[in-house]
């Protein structure tokens, strides 16, 4: 047999990496800004802070954080009362996703601040300079570095910005995964539609409104899925929902009213027990069986 390589495309990487700094500022700290050639973000894990840039004023709040593209200027200033602590993590990259990031202030979530988490645990593997000098300009590494520390701290970097463009373009959830995926249909037809449900996940679907949108009549819709997955299409579409709610509540970025909101359910009640219904567990039942697993110990090879 011929094995042949696949080439795996890479849509973000870190060149640089110029800084890394983990700030407990005083409550009256100031810093008058700057602008360089390589991009900056801000992270708010205690307190307040304002940043000026730019493009105006912006107000921080925990878990908040802010992006400058490369020659943006910022300034930093501590907001209210409590003593801020403020993350600064500074890097190259020429990547055209990076796009994204300019002009917002967004909110990392749980997973995100755990992943930010690693990546200054790393840096105090990497540098010798403290990270909480503000004025540092260069990082000097330590000359016993943990192996592999350098790549984890790039990895760790690229999976969180990967991580945040992912969950707030929601491009990256595939809702008819697991047993419903279209690609099992031998019909075209069935393939079409079920495209067509996955486009609508979010929302309220009739029997009529499917049928209307795939110019299908309403029997043989009807008899198309039955005949292919021992059901009829409402009653598909509300698995490929649940299965959808399963994946968001296994990467964990929303909680079940959220999810249920996306989701277009009426209410929280009304999704849990179509998710009971469905999958034999309630969400937190699912949520806790999931976490459980993960945290088995893994066996050694």
């Amino acid at each position: 047999m011929a094995y042949q390589s696949v080439q795996l495309d890479s849509e973000l990487s870190i060149e640089k990496i110029y800084t890394i700094h983990y700030y407990e500022y005083q409550n009256d700290f100031y810093f008058s800004g700057e602008r360089h050639n390589f991009w900056e973000f801000q992270c708010v894990d205690k307190g307040s802070a304002e940043i000026v840039t730019d493009n105006g004023s912006h107000i921080l709040n925990r878990s908040q954080v802010i992006f400058h593209r490369p020659n943006e200027f910022h300034t930093l200033k501590a907001a209210g009362r409590t003593a801020p602590n403020i993350i600064v993590i500074s890097f190259s990259c020429d990547s055209p996703c990076m796009n994204f990031f300019e002009n917002k202030v967004l909110e990392f979530s749980d997973t995100e601040c755990g992943i930010l988490g690693r990546i200054i645990a790393e840096a105090r593997n990497c540098f010798v300079s403290p990270l909480d000098n503000p004025y540092l300009e260069k990082m000097e590494k330590k000359n016993d570095i943990p192996f592999g520390a350098q790549k984890l701290l790039t990895l760790y970097l690229e999976e969180l910005l990967i991580h945040v463009i992912r969950r707030y373009t929601m491009a990256h959830y595939s809702a008819s995964a697991g047993i419903y995926d279209s690609c099992q249909s031998t019909s075209e037809a069935c393939r079409n539609i079920i495209h067509y449900l996955e486009q609508h996940i979010r929302e309220s679907m009739t029997i009529d409104g499917i049928s209307k949108s795939n110019i299908i009549g309403r029997s043989q819709l009807q008899k198309l899925f039955r005949d292919q997955y021992q059901c009829g299409v409402i009653e598909f579409f509300s698995h490929m929902k649940i299965d959808f709610a399963k994946q968001l509540i296994r990467e964990n970025d929303m909680n079940f009213t959220q999810i249920s909101d996306f989701l277009g359910y009426s209410s929280i009640h009304y999704f849990s027990r179509q998710f009971k219904k469905l999958s034999g567990m309630t969400p937190t039942e699912y949520a806790t069986s999931i976490k459980a697993i993960s945290e088995l110990p893994q066996p050694h090879s």
